[in-house]
């Protein structure tokens, strides 16, 4: 995995780590896993080798030895992986390829009123970005919490752009219901994925 993109929840907080990067299908896994190590190793500056990736309650990954202190969090779709790591505040990630679906009704089915609205205004050749552009955030979100999309999280609402999709300019904004959760979509320089942040407690 080969970019890696800092932002900073707060002054005084220290960067958010994000390392992203696309792999051979079939790799994504491995590939992110091992990239969350390394990762944790350069923060940390401890030997990759006594680094380990563990499993918390409900599945969230937790680093053990030198750098158990860390929040990290890791996801991979097809062709893609990205981890992000804190050393102060719960963090979530999520990356999703962009693919051909039936973006209008799988919002409809999933989201709330307001977003599934949101994605039926939404330019047709735009409205698989804009999905992914709510659904990623809102799974980040989710895992800042320390719950994945459950206890509400498809519901959950996001700041919504008044018109167009906006570009993933990468700035933190909070939650309308929720000042201390931060999130954003990402650059990564490539259209082919949609990769989102989350911050908890800032």
């Amino acid at each position: 995995m080969h970019s890696t993109l800092h932002t900073t929840p707060r002054p005084d907080d220290g960067p958010v780590t994000v390392v992203w990067g696309e792999m051979p299908p079939g790799t994504e896994r491995d590939a992110t896993h091992a990239a969350l190590l390394h990762a944790a190793a350069d923060l940390t500056g401890a030997p990759v080798h006594r680094i380990r990736l563990d499993h918390g309650p409900g599945g969230r990954p937790r680093l053990t030895g030198p750098a158990s202190g860390l929040r990290v969090s890791v996801s991979h779709t097809r062709g893609a992986g990205a981890v992000a790591l804190s050393r102060h505040r719960p963090v979530g990630v999520d990356i999703e390829t962009v693919r051909p679906f039936a973006a209008g009704p799988l919002a409809r089915r999933w989201l709330d009123e307001a977003s599934a609205d949101w994605v039926a205004r939404s330019p047709r050749s735009a409205r698989v970005r804009a999905f992914l552009w709510l659904w990623t955030q809102k799974e980040a979100i989710g895992k800042a919490r320390g719950h994945g999309l459950g206890a509400g999280g498809l519901t959950q609402p996001l700041p919504l752009p008044a018109d167009t999709l906006p570009g993933p300019t990468g700035r933190l904004r909070t939650l309308p219901d929720d000042p201390r959760t931060a999130c954003a979509v990402l650059p990564t320089g490539s259209r082919r994925h949609v990769l989102a942040l989350a911050v908890g407690d800032v």
